[in-house]
């Protein structure tokens, strides 16, 4: 079973030849890291766990690209285990998946060993993944700069801290003394005037770069902030094991488009 690409042609370019060119667009992208990374073969392996946004290409894929090419100056690792946040409302509190992806770029391999130790809070569910785009928009970054990749795929629908909490026990469990990254999926502040966006997405900011995954879910509720997978980066704080994390780069649909009201993107890593 695969699972077929659900936006492509909406978030993406849906043919090859026009995706990798989007994909060398966002790395080129003033608004990127404006070079096109070449993946290490024997990287540090530093990084652990990173936070990249999930929009449209052409508005978030440049600040995604940050994360992307510290990714590939790191050494790509065997495995991805992407957390997303659920937009759909189909499928579990926390749904895993046991089906490859499609993208134009080819197939995505699930680690099938990994997703077999999965326990529970964390089940198997393929409606979750149906229809998603969190996971999906990833997918083609990680093809350009390792058409082998594997990944994990999770989608949270209860993003409460006992979730966040109890999702990170499994995802430690079920990687343990595998080459794997932790891969969060989130934008920011949604559809507020551009210094609204900055003021309430440096209270989040603040809080990942200390890796606090309880008060970045405290400061998320307590300002009503619109970010749509504080869960995800909560999760992906306490399973990756990282103990420094870097801002690489934060911007929002404004900077590609002038518009009144924007979303918040930021891309970052932590470190072992």
């Amino acid at each position: 079973m695969v699972r077929r690409a659900a936006v492509a042609g909406q978030f993406y370019s849906s043919s090859r030849s026009a995706l990798m060119k989007e994909l060398e667009q966002c790395f080129l992208s003033p608004l990127g890291p404006g070079r096109v990374p070449t993946v290490a073969k024997a990287g540090p392996r530093r990084l652990v766990g990173a936070m990249v946004p999930h929009a449209g290409l052409v508005f978030s894929g440049p600040v995604a690209a940050h994360a992307y090419a510290e990714m590939a100056a790191d050494g790509m690792p065997e495995t991805v285990v992407i957390i997303g946040p659920n937009h759909t409302g189909y499928g579990r509190a926390v749904s895993a998946s046991s089906e490859d992806f499609e993208t134009p770029l080819g197939v995505v391999r699930v680690d099938r060993d990994i997703v077999s130790r999965l326990r529970g809070v964390v089940e198997i569910d393929r409606t979750a993944h149906l229809y998603e785009h969190s996971l999906e928009v990833q997918l083609p970054f990680l093809q350009y700069l390792c058409p082998d990749i594997k990944i994990v795929p999770i989608v949270m629908g209860r993003q409460d801290m006992v979730m966040a909490k109890e999702t990170a026990k499994v995802l430690r469990e079920a990687c343990a003394g595998k080459d794997v990254v932790f891969l969060a999926s989130s934008d920011l502040s949604h559809y507020v005037p551009p210094e609204v966006a900055r003021e309430r997405d440096a209270l989040v900011l603040d809080r990942v770069l200390h890796l606090d995954a309880e008060g970045l879910i405290d400061v998320v509720e307590a300002n009503d902030i619109s970010m749509c997978g504080y869960g995800p980066v909560a999760t992906m704080i306490m399973a990756c094991g990282g103990t420094k994390a870097r801002l690489l780069h934060y911007g929002s649909s404004g900077d590609v488009r002038p518009m009144r009201d924007v979303v918040g993107y930021a891309s970052l890593v932590v470190e072992r």
